[in-house]
C-alpha cells in the first residue's frame, strides 16, 4: 500500500512539474476561433449527435465569458466581436469603435504593427460583423462597402471568406480587387486557388456574398484555415489568426436543430485540424469561444450518435447568457473561470510580451 502510494505521488509530481513548465512558456502564435452563436446548448447538441465527442474536448483549460454590450444586456455580433478584438464594450451595431465613436485598435492591428503575420478565415462574408471587428472601424455594421475599404487600410496578410461584391461591384465605382493587387495581394476566387498559394499576401474571396450552408460548402472552413496557417507560419516572429464558424448563429436564428448540428460539427472539424497543428508545433495558443448564444436552445432529450434530439428554442434572437471559453497550448491557463469578453486582447498582448 505504501509503495503504491509512493509511486502515485511520484507520478503526480512528475506531471505537475511538466504541466508547470508548460504553463510558464509563452506562445509564439495565437489562433482565436469564434463559434458565432455557440453557447453550451449548441456545443452539446453537436457533441450528442457526434456520439458524445467533440474535438474541442482536447482543450486543457475551460472558462466562461460574459457577453453583454455597452448598451444592452444581450449583445449582437458587432459589439461582441469588438469586445473580443478590441478589448472594449461598445454599442450593438458598432464595429471597432467605442460607444462615443472613437476608433479602437484591435489585437490584429496591434500585432500587425509589431511585425506579426495576421489573418482572418470565416464561413461568411469577410465584411460581416465578427471579421469586421478585427479589421474595420465603422459606426454601423451594415456599412459593408466601407468595411471592405478598411481592409485596404491595413497590411493583413491573409483573409479568406465570401463578400466579393463589396470589393468589386461597389456603388462608388472603386475596384478594391485591383487596389489589393497593387498592394501585392494574390487574389483567389476558389478554394483550389487558395490551396496553391504558399506564401505572400492573399485575399481569398471565394463567393459573391456568404458561403452556402453546410454541407454545400464542403470542407471550405477547415481547408482555408489550414491554408492560411501554412502561409502565416512563414514568419519567424509569429502570427495571429481569427477563424469564425459563422453559420452556427444563422441555424440557431432559424431554430433549425439539424443545421445547428451540421454547422457545429463543421466548426469542430476545423478545431481538430488547428489543435493538431498546435500540438505538433508546441508554440501556439488556441482560444475557442463565442460572441454570444443564439436561440435560447434547451436540449431536453436525445440519443448519443443520433441527430434526432428533442430541442426547444426560447427565441429566434440572441440571449445574454455567458458562453464557454476553451484554451489549449502555452498561456492557456490564463483563460479560465468567469471573465469579461474584453479580456482577450490584454491577455494576448501580455503573453506575447508586446511593448
Amino acid at each position: 500500500m505504501k509503495k503504491s502510494f509512493y509511486f502515485s505521488a511520484v507520478i503526480a509530481a512528475f506531471f505537475f512539474i511538466i504541466s508547470s513548465a508548460f504553463a510558464q512558456e509563452n506562445p509564439k502564435n495565437v489562433i482565436i476561433m469564434i463559434g458565432d452563436g455557440m453557447g453550451l446548448p449548441q456545443l452539446y447538441t453537436g457533441m450528442v449527435a457526434n456520439n458524445n465527442y467533440l474535438a474541442l474536448e482536447r482543450c486543457t483549460y475551460v472558462g466562461f465569458s460574459k457577453t453583454y454590450s455597452a448598451n444592452h444586456f444581450t449583445t449582437d455580433s458587432s459589439a461582441g466581436g469588438t469586445a473580443i478584438a478590441c478589448g472594449i464594450k461598445t454599442k450593438n451595431g458598432m464595429i471597432g469603435m467605442s460607444p462615443d465613436s472613437i476608433k479602437a485598435e484591435s489585437i490584429l492591428e496591434i500585432l500587425e504593427r509589431n511585425q506579426f503575420s495576421t489573418g482572418i478565415v470565416v464561413a461568411c462574408d469577410v465584411t460581416h460583423a465578427t471579421p469586421a471587428s478585427f479589421i474595420a472601424h465603422q459606426i454601423n455594421r451594415n456599412m459593408t462597402e466601407e468595411i471592405a475599404a478598411d481592409y485596404l487600410k491595413t497590411d493583413i496578410d491573409v483573409f479568406i471568406g465570401g463578400g466579393r461584391i463589396c470589393f468589386e461591384k461597389r456603388k462608388d465605382g472603386r475596384n478594391l480587387l485591383k487596389e489589393l493587387k497593387n498592394k501585392n495581394y494574390q487574389i483567389a476566387y476558389t478554394l483550389d486557388e487558395v490551396k496553391k498559394i504558399k506564401s505572400g499576401k492573399l485575399a481569398g474571396l471565394l463567393y459573391d456574398q456568404h458561403p452556402p450552408l453546410m454541407p454545400e460548402r464542403g470542407n471550405m472552413l477547415a481547408d482555408a484555415t489550414m491554408a492560411a496557417i501554412n502561409i502565416l507560419d512563414n514568419n519567424p516572429k509569429g502570427f495571429f489568426l481569427m477563424v469564425e464558424g459563422s453559420q452556427i448563429d444563422w441555424a440557431a436564428h432559424a431554430n433549425n436543430t439539424e443545421q445547428v448540428i451540421k454547422e457545429m460539427l463543421d466548426f469542430d472539424q476545423t478545431i481538430d485540424h488547428v489543435l493538431d497543428y498546435a500540438q505538433k508545433e508546441g508554440n501556439t495558443l488556441v482560444i475557442i469561444t463565442a460572441d454570444h448564444e443564439t436561440g435560447g436552445m434547451a436540449l431536453l432529450d436525445g440519443e448519443f450518435g443520433s441527430d434526432s434530439l428533442k430541442v426547444e428554442f426560447g427565441t429566434t434572437n440572441h440571449t445574454g447568457v455567458p458562453v464557454p471559453v476553451f484554451a489549449f497550448g502555452p498561456g492557456a491557463e490564463y483563460f479560465t473561470g468567469f471573465m469579461e469578453n474584453t479580456i482577450f486582447k490584454s491577455k494576448i498582448e501580455k503573453l506575447l510580451n508586446l511593448p
